[in-house]
């Protein structure tokens, strides 16, 4: 793991560079208590009762759990979310989800069978950013 990626403010180190095959994975069975922040992709199958933030795409399992906002650039939902969902490009929920919070998303796509309990917004990527640089706590690198 490159040091410095979860500081608040030392710019001075090189940004790390991201595998486009890393990917972040919480199992079925697992229980994360706080906030996840990460340049990759996350896979979850498990419980999180926090915020999760991703510079890249978030995938949440049938089993999956989340309990607090879900910030990513694109996002597929099989599972169950009680918090915000705020996505850059695009969200996809599948027939197995359940969304008890709003939606805002640059495009969405909503499968029969898939229950949403909020409203649902469509965003651009000024909204997302501005969105993020309120929310997110734990600032990521920037990448080149």
């Amino acid at each position: 793991m490159a040091k410095g990626w979860f500081k608040d403010s030392d710019d001075s180190q090189a940004a790390p560079v991201v595998d486009v095959n890393d990917v972040n994975h919480i199992a079925s069975g697992t229980v994360v208590k706080g906030d996840i922040s990460a340049l990759n992709d996350i896979r979850i199958d498990g419980t999180v009762d926090g915020r999760v933030y991703s510079r890249g795409k978030v995938v949440l399992g049938e089993r999956a759990v989340v309990t607090g906002a879900l910030i990513c650039q694109n996002a597929d939902i099989w599972g169950k979310v009680d918090g915000d969902v705020y996505v850059q490009e695009s969200l996809t929920v599948k027939s197995t989800s359940t969304i008890d919070a709003n939606v805002a998303a640059g495009r969405f796509q909503m499968e029969m069978g898939a229950t949403l309990n909020g409203s649902c917004n469509m965003i651009t990527p000024e909204d997302f950013e501005k969105f993020v640089s309120e929310v997110v706590k734990v600032k990521l690198p920037v990448l080149p």
